[in-house]
């Protein structure tokens, strides 16, 4: 049960810094980064480079730089044709020893930064977003995940390669766009319905006062998937809520990942004949199907103790 990421979907998790993620084809408007990790204690600063290459010297279109030098400060630039350009000087949005998570957004006009779910600054286009062919992340910092998410399709399948990944996957292009910080609860619509192959990805943290909360695939008010994460219980129920009955629950698992302060990262991808779900990048869970009309199920619901970061399918 190996992992493959969606094509449109670029995850790492707990690299080994520096770390440099490919981007195929460039960046392009739509698309977005996600960057979580700790500060240290006895940090200096630590930078995330949109480059053209991981090349010494190359060109990078977007340099973006916490400095804890007793004038704590962001410094974001463009470093072209072996110079730096005017540095942008913000505030320091970060604090030593604590969890954070930054999304940057590619708009037309240059890039929108989040930080912690608050808009932190704008960064306007000095080179074309296309002409960035990596993304670093390197300093004093502990990463815990770096995923490019969105990139050039043809149709709705993507045959690039998913680099480190293995080979192409024909796997169903991740088209919907990100949404960002949603509330909960949360109800969203899923477009044409299931399809054999196509994947969810939520992503969000476990309040400390966290009890309960539940992921639902819905068609009508059948629920096709039901997961539900029980803290008392230490463990997550999977079931399916059909013709107003709920069937028997699953509940054995390799392990729990959802503890609070912990951030996750979930996958499910609907399969031939079962739901294959993912937490961090590891198998978590199969879930053999019992409603097999997937084109009706088009309803994604979560409530609960959860705060979300984003949501893709």
């Amino acid at each position: 049960m190996t992992y493959f990421p969606a094509p449109g979907y670029m995850p790492a998790y707990n690299p080994t810094l520096p770390y440099h993620q490919p981007v195929p084809g460039g960046l392009h408007p739509g698309m977005s980064v996600y960057v979580q990790g700790t500060v240290p204690k006895h940090t200096k600063r630590f930078r995330v480079n949109f480059a053209c290459g991981q090349h010494e010297g190359g060109d990078i279109p977007f340099h973006f730089n916490p400095r804890f030098d007793g004038k704590d400060k962001t410094v974001l630039n463009t470093f072209q044709s072996g110079r730096w350009g005017n540095e942008e000087i913000h505030e320091m949005p970060f604090r030593k020893h604590e969890h954070f998570e930054i999304i940057f957004i590619v708009n037309d006009v240059g890039y929108q930064i989040l930080v912690n779910r608050n808009f932190f600054c704008s960064y306007g286009h000095r080179m074309p977003p296309q002409s960035v062919q990596v993304v670093s992340a390197d300093g004093d910092l502990e990463l815990q995940s770096l995923t490019v998410m969105g990139r050039p399709t043809m149709g709705n399948v993507d045959m690039m390669p998913n680099p480190g990944y293995g080979p192409p996957q024909c796997l169903p292009m991740m088209q919907s766009p990100a949404v960002y910080h949603p509330p909960v609860p949360y109800t969203g619509n899923i477009s044409g319905g299931l399809g054999a192959k196509r994947t969810f990805i939520v992503r969000g943290s476990i309040p400390m006062n966290f009890n309960r909360f539940h992921i639902n695939l819905k068609a009508g008010e059948d629920i096709a998937l039901h997961i539900n994460p029980r803290r008392q219980e230490q463990t997550v129920v999977r079931n399916s809520f059909l013709n107003g009955k709920w069937g028997p629950e699953e509940r054995e698992l390799p392990f729990n990942p959802f503890q609070p302060g912990q951030y996750f990262e979930l996958s499910i991808r609907c399969g031939n004949h079962r739901f294959k779900v993912y937490v961090n990048g590891q198998p978590f869970f199969n879930y053999a199907h019992r409603y097999h009309n997937f084109s009706q199920i088009n309803t994604l619901q979560i409530d609960g103790d959860v705060v979300l970061s984003y949501i893709q399918c």
